[in-house]
């Protein structure tokens, strides 16, 4: 009997997770992450992120230094030391947030992202602490503040309270900035959840979002088992939040970096 030959995934091909299609890796890469089929937006990292929104060679990084410590010594099917590790490796990040200041069309801002390949981008006490260090840059400096929030992880358990205690602190520090007059802007992409939405990715004098991203606290899987019956099309969708004026703008991946100018434009 002839042996089934085992059928090796090309490296260099990417499946499209919405339409199927099969991409070079370097198409997909050329048009930052966007399928050039059907325009589904993958999650892309912090390193592009940078390229897609500042200007080149802009960048300054801020609280570079600061890595979590197990401090709980937490232990799921692989412990959370093993996982930071893991992540940093994949991403060159010591943590899933990356701050920092930059430069959107020559206008200075405080700029900061979530890595969504680091633990789903989810919040812990370093992520939290460099999120309000950025927020409290901004106040200090007079400058708009940029958040890119991917996270799918929302606060992250294996940090307990630890993690729960930064949604408030995020939160003063983004409203001490808001109430001195300050500008946030921030940009919602797929996905966006838990607490991370709960805290300061929804704290934006204007919350963008890119196309069909989902945007949300609980999964809709969560609320349809919890309420027992079915969801609107399209719910927690950024389309969906727009309609019902949740956030204020859908915009393509291509246009990010100009709508963020001309908002930067208009306010200040």
């Amino acid at each position: 009997m002839a042996r089934k030959q085992e059928i090796v995934p090309d490296p260099d091909m990417v499946v499209c997770e919405k339409c199927g299609s099969k991409l070079r890796r370097k198409e997909l890469d050329d048009g930052f992450g966007v399928c050039p089929k059907c325009d589904y937006h993958f999650e892309i990292g912090w390193r592009r992120r940078i390229e897609l929104l500042l200007d080149k060679g802009s960048f300054q990084g801020m609280d570079d230094s600061l890595a979590p410590f197990d401090v709980l010594k937490f232990e799921a099917k692989s412990s959370y030391w093993e996982r930071l590790k893991k992540s940093q490796e994949v991403t060159g990040a010591a943590d899933a947030c990356i701050t920092g200041r930059g430069k959107i069309e020559g206008k200075e801002v405080a700029f900061g992202v979530t890595d969504p390949f680091f633990m789903r981008g989810s919040m812990g006490s370093v992520v939290g602490e460099k999120i309000a260090r950025l927020a409290e840059t901004a106040l200090r400096e007079r400058l708009p503040m940029v958040f890119v929030s991917g996270s799918g992880g929302g606060a992250r358990m294996d940090e307990g309270m630890f993690s729960l205690m930064q949604m408030a602190k995020v939160s003063a520090a983004i409203g001490s900035l808001r109430s001195s007059g300050g500008l946030y802007i921030s940009v919602l992409t797929n996905p966006t959840m838990g607490g991370a939405l709960a805290s300061f990715a929804a704290l934006g004098d204007i919350i963008l979002a890119e196309p069909g991203a989902l945007i949300g606290f609980a999964g809709p899987n969560v609320i349809k088992q919890t309420i027992k019956t079915d969801l609107p099309e399209g719910f927690q969708r950024s389309e969906f939040l727009l309609e019902k004026g949740f956030i204020d703008r859908v915009v393509h991946r291509s246009e990010l970096k100009k709508t963020i100018a001309q908002i930067l434009d208009f306010c200040l």
